[in-house]
């Protein structure tokens, strides 16, 4: 859209083909505060895009590998925001994991960087058994706001501040 405007019809059209039961109320943000709520609406369209119901920015410590630290969480199924991530959503590997990495029913991870020895991912998850998988045009949609995301973090030293 050339005038800067961000039409958000296209994915309210679109939850017309989903269930009914998922709440379009709610919209629980999880250290967003200040310059952090620039990352609100990349994740949330994310999360729209992949059919999750939480997105997030975390990062992984060298040290520990097995669990993921929020940065930005934005939850909405649950309210307050589930600010809890299994390691396992980012998969494990000795060399640097693969930049969009689809966890079928658990999920979809996309590596964002790394600074000083720390992975950063955004995350999309689903609390139901779904699948989160997404194909072509959505596919590259959410791979451009990753790099929405990754700009905001390492552009700005966002990734600094953690």
């Amino acid at each position: 859209m050339s005038d800067g405007i961000i039409d958000l019809t296209q994915y309210l059209n679109r939850g017309e083909q989903e269930s009914d039961e998922a709440s379009s109320t709610t919209f629980a943000l999880w250290g967003a505060d200040g310059e952090r709520s620039r990352f609100a609406l990349p994740l949330w369209r994310s999360i729209y895009l992949a059919g999750g119901d939480r997105g997030a920015i975390v990062w992984r410590d060298p040290v520990d590998r097995d669990s993921l630290r929020p940065f930005v969480v934005l939850d909405l199924a649950k309210d307050p925001p589930r600010t809890a991530f299994d390691g396992s959503l980012v998969g494990y590997s000795e060399g640097e994991p693969p930049t969009l990495d689809e966890h079928g029913e658990h999920g979809l991870s996309i590596l964002l960087g790394s600074r000083e020895g720390r992975q950063w991912f955004m995350v999309i998850d689903k609390e139901e058994g779904t699948s989160t998988q997404v194909r072509g045009r959505d596919r590259e949609d959410i791979l451009f706001l990753a790099g929405e995301c990754a700009g905001l973090l390492f552009l700005r030293d966002f990734a600094d501040d953690a």
